[in-house]
């Protein structure tokens, strides 16, 4: 049995992450300070679970961690727009909070050994590149507030391995995407603003390239990093499927109205520059494919089941 803490628990990542590790039977200790992106629904699903346990707290006034053999954390803010308006939040719960958490580990005392430390960070924090694909090796080069801290946050665990002698493994993910995911992100927010009938405000003409890889998918790798005691490396998750952002809000509006040969056009804001903006993000992920992860869930199947789901249940 593994004990595992797992920090932003009721995020889209976060909340996936819970429900595999308590399919394996793990006790999960699940910490989460209920932002507006959390997820409700999946924290009473998790409570009927007797292998989980509940904390409503901020990472950054954490006083102690419990036993257990991993720290997952995945607490942060993520949006760039919010990041761009305001870094302040984004400075704390990304930077301040994982060096509490890191020196919350340092500290543990018990009979135990220290719990592995793995730390969500994010495909941005390499910036864009036009061709090819970054590898683990790659410089950092943050182009927004939102990337430059989780870049700090990075820095953060590698210093303390070096110095506390941690064990850590940082993941950077692609975009990723899955059932319950706050409507800030491209895809729940453009079936929000379709049901309200409101246009789609796409920055840069829609032209930025993002690669997708669900929610589910990520959360496989993280078990698969666990089970094989992986350590002290960073890993890539990107799953290898990219289009424009014009791309996938047109797949969105066609599936909404069930109209293949609708006007995407009429539906679009394309007047917003975003400032800093990444062209192309991309992620050669060949080291964490060759312990054996692959994605499973393919975009354009998933995509479907995902307007349907956000049609059916709008989120505030």
């Amino acid at each position: 049995m593994k004990l595992v803490v797992i920090t932003g628990c009721l995020g889209l990542i976060g909340s996936y992450v819970t429900k595999k590790c308590l399919a394996k039977n793990w006790k999960v200790y699940g910490i989460d300070k209920k932002t507006y992106v959390s997820n409700e629904s999946a924290l009473n699903e998790f409570l009927k679970n007797k292998n989980f346990t509940f904390l409503q707290e901020d990472i950054c006034e954490l006083k102690s961690l419990p036993d257990c053999d991993y720290v997952i954390n995945l607490a942060a803010e993520s949006h760039v727009e919010n990041s761009i308006i305001d870094s302040r939040n984004f400075l704390r719960s990304n930077v301040i909070g994982v060096q509490n958490l890191l020196d919350l580990i340092k500290n543990k005392s018990n009979v135990c050994e220290k719990p592995t430390f793995i730390h969500f960070s994010t495909d941005e924090v390499y910036g864009d590149i036009l061709h090819g694909s970054h590898t683990e090796e790659d410089l950092l080069k943050p182009s927004n507030p939102y990337s430059a801290s989780k870049a700090a946050a990075d820095m953060l665990v590698l210093a303390w391995a070096r110095t506390h002698k941690i064990d850590y493994n940082i993941i950077r993910p692609t975009n990723n995407y899955g059932i319950g995911q706050y409507p800030e992100k491209l895809i729940p927010l453009s079936i929000k603003l379709l049901e309200r009938n409101k246009k789609i405000r796409l920055h840069n003409k829609g032209t930025p390239t993002r690669n997708w890889l669900h929610a589910d998918d990520t959360a496989e790798a993280v078990i698969k990093i666990i089970e094989l005691n992986l350590k002290n490396e960073i890993f890539n998750i990107a799953g290898g499927f990219e289009q424009s952002n014009m791309v996938t809000v047109e797949k969105i509006i066609k599936l909404f109205f069930n109209n293949e040969k609708i006007v995407c056009e009429d539906y679009l804001d394309l007047s917003y520059v975003r400032e800093g903006q990444d062209i192309r993000y991309a992620l050669n992920d060949d080291k964490i494919r060759s312990f054996g992860w692959e994605p499973k869930k393919k975009f354009d199947e998933e995509i479907r089941q995902l307007v349907l789901y956000y049609k059916e249940n709008f989120r505030w």
